[in-house]
């Protein structure tokens, strides 16, 4: 078996319930294959998010796309945390995830990170039906990309997105990454957080 069979089987969803195959496989690699992702291949997730559900169809969900070989893909790599700048590098291409606040009325859209998340989704069964792999970032120094970048005010940036084929080798991270990138998934089960007719105090 190939390592990367062995990180396949060992990030298999371990589900209570049978569910789509495409959700059981899918999940947030540090590694990828050196391969670039075609440029039609990016645009196919785009147009998945395109398509997502939005509350009075605002689609608030903005993006920036970087792609390795772009002086702007260094840039945004730069905006990461020291902890994600050592692992992102593997990824071909990397995505800012950005939402429009405001509705065209200059109300709070309370909706717009929600309709945001929904467009993720999308792109994120379109890039696994692909052998594309999505890593969502949270370590990113926000004020810095909305500098880089020029981000207007009244778009939040939500997260950093790293993407590329699923691969690479394992033995290029650290120890500690390694020991992550081959452990087994966990998820809390249904009944923690599925509550039918009332609420219950779970942690």
């Amino acid at each position: 078996m190939t390592t990367a069979e062995q990180l396949e089987l060992n990030n298999l969803a371990d589900v209570e319930y049978e569910i789509f195959p495409l959700l059981k496989t899918r999940y947030s690699p540090r590694i990828f294959s050196d391969a670039l992702l075609p440029e039609v291949e990016i645009m196919k997730l785009f147009e998945a998010a395109r398509w997502a559900a939005s509350s009075y169809n605002r689609q608030p969900w903005r993006f920036v796309y970087c792609q390795r070989k772009s002086s702007a893909y260094a840039t945004l790599l730069d905006c990461l945390s020291t902890f994600n700048q050592a692992w992102a590098s593997n990824a071909p291409l990397l995505i800012i995830t950005i939402f429009k606040e405001k509705t065209a009325d200059g109300k709070d859209n309370f909706h717009a990170l929600h309709d945001l998340g929904l467009a993720m989704g999308n792109m994120t069964i379109q890039a696994q039906s692909a052998n594309i792999a999505l890593h969502h970032m949270a370590g990113v120094d926000i004020e810095k990309v909305k500098d880089a970048f020029q981000i207007p005010e009244g778009f939040h940036i939500n997260s950093v997105v790293a993407a590329g084929y699923y691969g690479g080798d394992p033995n290029t991270l650290s120890e500690d990454l390694k020991k992550e990138e081959k452990a087994s998934r966990d998820r809390r089960p249904v009944v923690e957080f599925a509550f039918e007719n009332e609420w219950k105090n779970l942690k």
